[in-house]
């Protein structure tokens, strides 16, 4: 069975920082390249940062550049993104992606809230 589970949302200050963790089960995760992305309410969910399958390329969104880190433990199954600096635009619903264009593998998690607020 297939399963992403995201954790490490919340509620934090401006400025302040959240770590969140992506664990997958149920499939080669090492296969997969891993994404995370966001929705804020009434807006369309967008790309945050993206991760190659062993880590050496990272991309991300240009308004969270120099703010978040992506990375991935493949012997563990786990994708993260360090977010640093956070900004009450920040606000939103994380949510982790995998991809395998090959074999058309494209999973995703629950979500987990982050909200930024003083």
């Amino acid at each position: 069975q297939v399963q992403l589970v995201e954790s490490g949302g919340g509620l934090v200050q401006p400025g302040g920082s959240l770590r969140l963790s992506c664990l997958a089960s149920g499939f080669f995760f090492s296969t997969y390249a891993a994404n995370w992305y966001r929705q804020a309410p009434g807006k369309e969910r967008e790309l945050v940062a993206q991760i190659s399958i062993f880590g050496g390329r990272t991309t991300y969104a240009d308004s969270v550049k120099g703010r978040f880190t992506i990375s991935r433990d493949n012997a563990k199954n786990t994708v993260y993104l360090q977010m640093n600096s956070l900004k009450p635009e920040d606000t939103a619903v994380y949510y982790c992606n995998v991809r395998n264009s090959v074999i058309k593998g494209d999973y995703w998690g629950q979500g987990t809230q982050v909200t930024v607020s003083s």
